[in-house]
């Protein structure tokens, strides 16, 4: 089973809550957000592995399973496996204008096809998204990340089913599956891709 929380890292932009929650997290992770210079990205640095601690404790799983991380927004995401062998990754993206451009250049053209043939924006705007959390999710999951090109697989859509990997390169061996987090009233897609089948139905919220 793959599980995945989900939190709003908004309180961590007063700086006493910053620090408080930054004094609990490793001396590497530590560093890691000294480097960052926005102080919005660092909160979701801190914010992230805060949520990371906290799930492990609220979930009883060892720090030896499989896990992924995201944030975007003001929002981060946290999946782990009950497993120390199922590759996972797991995105999550703030929707604003759709990069409609990159898409049509850098997707496949069966993925394309399905996002310009939406009758209305709203639909095409929430089909992007859809496809970018999907991708990333999967890119991560192989631990290649930006090293994959977009256009060296292939996601399909339905109405109504989870979506399918369709097309990967041979030398990635393995099963994925996905599901998908979508929040659009908080202005955000996510999803996640396993090679464990088991996911979560739903996020599990949590207060940071």
């Amino acid at each position: 089973m793959v599980y995945t929380w989900a939190a709003d890292t908004a309180l961590l932009m007063d700086e006493k809550q910053y620090e408080a929650y930054y004094r609990q997290i490793p001396k590497w992770r530590q560093e890691k957000a000294d480097r960052i210079r926005m102080r919005e990205d660092r909160a979701l640095s801190v914010g992230v592995w805060a949520l990371y601690q906290k799930a492990l404790r609220e979930s009883g799983l060892s720090e030896k399973m499989v896990f992924n991380l995201s944030h975007s927004g003001h929002y981060v995401l946290c999946s782990i496996a009950d497993t120390e062998t199922a590759r996972t990754g797991c995105d999550l993206e703030k929707t604003g204008i759709p990069r409609l451009k990159v898409a049509r250049r850098f997707f496949c053209r069966s993925e394309w096809d399905y996002i310009q043939k939406k009758a209305s924006e709203d639909e095409r705007k929430e089909a992007f998204y859809r496809y970018w959390v999907l991708k990333e999710s999967f890119m991560k999951a192989t631990r290649l990340g930006m090293k994959l090109p977009l256009d060296a697989f292939a996601i399909r859509l339905s109405e109504g089913e989870d979506p399918v990997l369709t097309k990967k390169p041979d030398t990635i061996e393995g099963r994925f599956y996905f599901r998908e987090y979508p929040e659009p009233e908080r202005g955000f897609f996510a999803a996640v891709c396993s090679e464990d089948p088991d996911m979560a139905e739903n996020l599990r919220w949590m207060t940071l």
